[in-house]
């Protein structure tokens, strides 16, 4: 084991960092990635040189780039409010506290791009030369921008100044193709082990966020602290519940962002299209410089905290969100739902039960294949599926999404629908069997369920 100090060169620091995640638990095992349509593969058929090709390809390159690493300018909430760069730092890194250390960082589900892991690292790895507990081994992977959705930002010094988050942070995570919590990045996939509550709750600085909400920080930390791994709740911010009626927290399961082409409305309860979502969140959760606009967010019985604070009319003297989200909205089109992994279903009973989905089952009705929801209007009352109206009353709309179904295998870790009420697909094919009096026998909800899994 490595001695720790000031001694530990960056490649050190960086290994043990990525050795402790080694360690670590592991949301997916599979080596499939999705892959963007900028693949050479995808323009094989198309007119080599043509303008239309080159500014496609490039609009989706740069999408990439603004998916992954831009912050929006959301360093002056992160850094600015929370002060979590001074946390994570640590006094013995000019910031404050004891650091977080890479096990701290694992436990919050943070993961690392191998790619950006330079050849000695990746050999110290292999020869397992680690300290699990330096919080200098945290700020040497910012500094090499591998911890996947966040940028640090630091002094000539060597002082960790600021940090932002991207989009990257909630919609992606990694194959673990290197080892668990270490791979290629995977785009579009909800990173179901990231506990935001529990990163907001590491802020030494919660009074702001406690004042637009109207309420003391211990509630602040009660209702973020129960949100668990791979939730959030974005209307917290606009209406100020955090628990549902049954005393469970009113967070939602983060969304997958891959698959999204040629479907209507892309949240659990509508709002709107890509670019009014990519907008709502840009400046709304993680508090870019921006401007935003949604007079529905005025009704101040529905969204008081959002009414109060005028945020259907947020304005910004520095726009760097705007004139981003077309290549944005690009690259998340781009982004194809994977494929399940061999030996994940058993294909007889798959072809069985797609016979059952698109007759018997009904689910054919709204889960149209090809997009596999409604091509139009993608949305049902709550009565209609069987289910309680709390989230749904969250949205202007009042209604659920009919989700897209295809590579569900990517985003069950911690359940379906958009809270996780039901833990398995059979759960789910249950619950409609019941809803529509469909009497699908045992064997027929075992088929069904196996080709939702080949999806």
């Amino acid at each position: 084991m490595l001695p720790r100090g000031r001694g530990v060169g960056l490649a050190r620091r960086i290994a043990i960092a990525a050795a402790l995640l080694i360690a670590g638990g592991a949301l997916f095992s599979f080596s499939a990635v999705s892959k963007p349509a900028l693949h050479a593969k995808a323009h094989a058929k198309k007119p080599p040189g043509t303008a239309s090709a080159r500014d496609g390809a490039a609009l989706v390159r740069h999408g990439r780039d603004v998916f992954r690493n831009d912050t929006f300018g959301d360093e002056g909430f992160w850094s600015g409010v929370l002060q979590l760069q001074k946390v994570i730092a640590g006094s013995h890194n000019g910031g404050t506290g004891p650091g977080v250390s890479p096990k701290t960082a694992l436990s919050v589900g943070l993961k690392v791009d191998a790619s950006a892991l330079p050849k000695p690292v990746v050999a110290a790895i292999k020869k397992g030369k680690v300290d699990l507990n330096d919080p200098a081994t945290t700020l040497a992977l910012l500094k090499l921008n591998a911890v996947v959705g966040i940028k640090g930002h630091f002094a000539r010094s060597g002082k960790l100044q600021t940090i932002g988050v991207t989009c990257a942070i909630c919609h992606s995570t990694v194959n673990n193709s290197f080892a668990p919590g270490i791979g290629q990045r995977l785009d579009g996939w909800p990173n179901r082990d990231l506990n935001v509550g529990a990163i907001l709750n590491l802020s030494p600085n919660l009074g702001p966020v406690a004042k637009l909400l109207g309420t003391d920080i211990g509630t602040v930390k009660k209702v973020v602290g129960a949100w668990g791994p791979g939730k959030f709740d974005a209307e917290l911010f606009l209406d100020g519940k955090g628990f549902r009626p049954d005393g469970k927290s009113a967070a939602t399961l983060i969304p997958p962002a891959f698959g999204l082409s040629g479907v209507n409305l892309h949240t659990f309860t509508g709002w709107g299209s890509i670019p009014y979502w990519n907008a709502f969140v840009a400046n709304l959760e993680m508090h870019g410089q921006g401007n935003f606009t949604d007079a529905r967010l005025d009704d101040a019985t529905k969204f008081p905290v959002a009414a109060r604070n005028h945020l259907g009319h947020t304005t910004s003297k520095v726009d760097r969100i705007s004139a981003e989200l077309p290549a944005l909205q690009a690259y998340q089109l781009s982004l194809l739902a994977p494929k399940p992994p061999k030996g994940s279903f058993d294909h007889a009973a798959a072809a069985r039960g797609k016979a059952i989905f698109d007759d018997k089952g009904k689910c054919a009705t709204c889960h149209v294949p090809g997009r596999f929801t409604e091509p139009g209007f993608n949305m049902h009352k709550p009565s209609e599926i069987c289910t309680d109206a709390f989230q749904a009353d969250r949205s202007p709309d009042g209604m659920y999404r009919t989700t897209p179904l295809k590579g569900l295998f990517a985003h069950a870790k911690g359940g379906y629908y958009h809270d996780g009420r039901f833990k398995t697909l059979g759960a789910v094919v249950s619950h409609y069997d019941s809803c529509f009096n469909l009497g699908l026998s045992p064997a027929e909800q075992h088929d069904l369920v196996q080709y939702l899994k080949s999806l």
